[in-house]
């Protein structure tokens, strides 16, 4: 299965996200439950946003895994934040752990505030679609 990033000249280029995912189709779609820095037991890993982050984003790659998938199969996520401000600040930090575990892949991506998630302490979430090769 391929795919192929869509980012019209009319929207500017886009750092650190694709406008657009195209994928060519012979495959299966995953859809990824929020998730959250949760380990084995859901507990919170840290009070850290960037290792919530990097956790959370750590357990969306491993639901794909789990699918037979890789990160670079995911085509789109959306990322929960209770605070944008912290995440502007930690921005570089947050750059760093996404391209831990996705190199230079940049699906379609959206960040939205919240007031609240499930569990209190959490700072972020992240849910998804990948596209599985059959």
């Amino acid at each position: 299965m391929s795919s192929k990033i869509i980012n019209p000249e009319a929207l500017g280029a886009p750092r650190g996200y694709s406008n657009g995912l195209l994928v060519d189709g012979g495959g299966k779609l995953l859809f990824i439950a929020g998730q959250i820095a949760w380990d084995n037991n859901q507990k919170i890993v840290s009070d850290d946003f960037v290792e919530q982050f990097d956790k959370a984003l750590a357990n969306v790659i491993a639901v794909v895994r789990a699918a037979g998938g890789e990160a670079e199969n995911i085509a789109r996520l959306v990322i929960y934040v209770t605070d944008k401000i912290e995440y502007r600040a930690r921005t570089k930090e947050v750059g760093d752990r996404y391209r831990k575990h996705m190199g230079k892949h940049f699906p379609a991506m959206v960040l939205v505030q919240v007031a609240g998630l499930l569990d209190d302490r959490a700072k972020i979430e992240i849910e998804g679609i990948a596209a599985i090769p059959a």
